[in-house]
């Protein structure tokens, strides 16, 4: 059975490592902030679309928002790409996002 809570509790915790508001969050995903809180509270049931983009954002695997394990070695984003995704605004993040998707789908 899936945890949703826990769920939201990790994003959460890793929303805050990456200071993160959850209105900045819900810019990037285009949703409402209230839908991030619920997301995190549990009392939202996040699909695994929303999982990926979330994981995306928060430079973390989508494993470890599920099972509070990083199965993903050291290099799941290079140290490189993770500091420079830190000093981007939330419309920036949202742009990469966006560009990593299009070239991903090609």
């Amino acid at each position: 059975m899936i945890d949703y809570k826990l769920i939201g509790k990790r994003i959460k915790e890793c929303r805050k490592l990456t200071d993160l508001t959850q209105e900045n969050v819900s810019e990037i995903l285009k949703v409402s902030p209230e839908y991030i809180s619920r997301i995190e509270t549990g009392s939202a049931k996040i699909n695994l679309e929303m999982l990926v983009k979330m994981s995306n954002i928060l430079s973390i695997s989508p494993a470890y928002l599920l099972t509070g394990i990083n199965t993903q070695s050291d290099d799941y984003l290079s140290p490189e790409i993770n500091a420079l995704l830190k000093e981007c605004s939330p419309e920036k993040t949202k742009a990469i996002l966006d560009m990593i998707t299009i070239i991903a789908n090609l």
